[in-house]
């Protein structure tokens, strides 16, 4: 399989095609080896326009919504980045070309080696993966210009927007389905705002989900 051709097709194709411009972005896809991060038995599958399991619960995602949400962050090269959810180390991959540099948060500790294993490999080395829960972000390197979440959430823990900068923003699809919308919050001393872009039906992330309330 010609994957140079297919990463050139899912450029031209999948992502130029749903308003993504930023040259930067287009870029960055069509220099990461997308077909290097998914599971060996998926790897003919590794450019086809929906998300990809790579572990049970767990996708690498669909290249245009990933597209979308990686050209709202508006990335500059200076930039350090928090990712949540590490996942196969892709997006990761993706934002070290984006960015200065590059911690990224998994939860399972195999995919974190994987990852860990490919980024090195293939010489991403303005990435460090963190292992703990996805919700706690990663205090120890804050505070970071942009944190980027890899998947659906419910809710966005205070933790993670007080691991902001100044004048810093978390980019994440909030909800489920097709009502699920992509949000940016940008901090602002002890508060933040919150603008709302577009629908962006994705796979959810371990770890996010509000907790029950009882009603009487």
């Amino acid at each position: 399989m010609d994957f140079e051709a297919a990463r050139i097709k899912m450029v031209e194709n999948q992502i130029r095609t749903t308003d993504v411009t930023a040259h930067s972005v287009l870029e960055a896809f069509l220099a990461v080896p997308r077909e290097s991060f998914v599971p060996a038995d998926k790897v003919r599958l590794a450019y086809i326009d929906e998300d990809l399991e790579i572990a049970p619960g767990r996708y690498i995602m669909e290249p245009s919504p990933l597209a979308k949400l990686l050209q709202l962050a508006h990335i500059g090269k200076e930039d350090v980045v928090l990712e949540i959810g590490c996942g196969c180390g892709y997006t990761a991959a993706l934002l070290s070309l984006l960015s200065g540099s590059v911690v990224t948060v998994e939860s399972d500790e195999e995919l974190a080696a994987q990852a860990t294993q490919t980024l090195s490999e293939l010489g991403y080395d303005n990435v460090a993966v963190v292992t703990g829960p996805l919700e706690a972000g990663y205090a120890a390197e804050a505070p970071y210009d942009i944190i980027f979440v890899n998947g659906a959430i419910e809710d966005v823990p205070e933790a993670l927007i007080g691991q902001l900068r100044e004048g810093g923003k978390l980019i994440a699809v909030v909800g489920y389905g097709n009502a699920a919308r992509a949000i940016v919050h940008v901090r602002s001393q002890d508060a933040y705002s919150k603008s709302d872009y577009f629908n962006a039906a994705l796979k959810p992330l371990p770890g996010f989900r509000r907790a029950a309330e009882f009603v009487f």
